[in-house]
């Protein structure tokens, strides 16, 4: 009877536990679960979710965490139909995404995790770069809109820079070669986003990669390169690459934690985020990794060169996980996108 009583005691605590939402697993013994719990997505975010996915590892030695890297944009659409059960983003959920997931019943938990700078960065031996302005920027990457041709916007056949000498005059007619994530990634987006606007495409002549060591080994093998990536790429290889400072138009800003974190780095500081399926958080394995991913995350996120939020916005990523909040707060009622500080945007 003892037996008996303790099995359904332990099915009614689980059950109970379950439909009260996520809150209840910080009160679990970690050591007692199992089950895998997938994640994919942004090769930005992955640093902070694997170096969680380790540490949780410790304390629930019978989970399977399995963290992928297909960018953004990849982690997203296999979120949409299911797959995974927590996507990494480098940038907020487009309206596409979010209306995909709701074609497949897809609920989530939109919770913000760290901040990140967008690193330009070039060879160490280039000497020359002193610093770069957000227009000399779009001069190297955008190709300005030339008209239209059958309601479509056309462009020039070729970019106009091709080398360091077509920036500034003053610098080497040395020629670039140019790094750039991969265009499924957010981090392409919000660079694109930022630099390219309604009315500009990107350079087509790019070497892309999704994994950002690609990008770090193509840079610093080529004097005349540039590339970037989130600064904690930069970070980890120092000694390989020089970050150039950006004048956004109060002077040139070095991509620094400080930077990063107050704002000055602009326009180049992001969030970055996880997305969390509400049916996944029912699963006490899975709402405890969030859990732990929440108490955690200040502290892995400046180990793997990021930049922690602020501890407020930690706070209601944690109560908007424990009441399963679900839906985006980076899109208006009109499905348009949401700008602003975390602090003011996330509630």
């Amino acid at each position: 009877m003892k037996r008996i009583f303790t099995s359904v005691l332990a099915v009614g605590v689980l059950a109970a536990a379950a439909s009260a939402g996520a809150a209840h697993i910080a009160s679990q013994p970690t050591r007692n679960l199992s089950g895998t719990i997938k994640i994919d997505g942004s090769s930005t975010v992955y640093p902070i979710t694997e170096a969680v996915a380790e540490e949780f590892r410790k304390v629930a030695p019978k989970v399977n965490v399995t963290v992928g890297v297909s960018g953004t944009g990849g982690g997203f659409k296999k979120f949409a139909i299911g797959e995974i059960d927590i996507s990494d983003a480098s940038r907020p959920i487009k309206k596409d995404e979010s209306d995909k997931c709701a074609e497949k019943g897809i609920e989530y938990v939109e919770i913000p995790v760290a901040y990140d700078g967008l690193s330009f960065v070039v060879n160490p031996k280039n000497t020359w770069v002193d610093h770069l302005t957000v227009d000399e920027l779009k001069k190297i990457y955008i190709l300005a809109k030339t008209g239209e041709k059958d309601g479509k916007p056309t462009y020039p056949d070729k970019p106009s820079v091709m080398t360091w000498k077509d920036v500034r005059s003053s610098w080497p007619d040395k020629p670039i070669k140019f790094f750039s994530p991969g265009t499924d990634s957010g981090t392409f987006d919000y660079f694109k986003e930022v630099l390219a606007g309604k009315d500009g495409a990107v350079r087509p002549d790019m070497s892309v990669s999704e994994d950002d060591n690609v990008l770090v080994n193509g840079v610093s093998g080529d004097e005349g390169a540039i590339g970037f990536f989130g600064i904690a790429y930069y970070e980890e290889n120092k000694d390989k690459l020089r970050a150039v400072s950006i004048d956004g138009g109060k002077g040139p800003i070095a991509p620094t934690n400080q930077t990063v974190n107050n704002g000055t780095y602009a326009p180049f500081s992001r969030p970055l985020f996880i997305y969390v399926n509400k049916k996944s958080a029912a699963r006490p394995e899975v709402a405890a990794f969030v859990n732990f991913y929440l108490e955690k995350a200040s502290e892995l996120v400046d180990e793997v060169g990021y930049v922690a939020i602020p501890a407020e916005v930690i706070s209601r990523g944690k109560a908007n996980f424990a009441a399963l909040k679900t839906g985006t707060q980076y899109l208006d009622a009109a499905g348009k996108g949401v700008h602003g500080p975390l602090t003011e945007v996330y509630k």
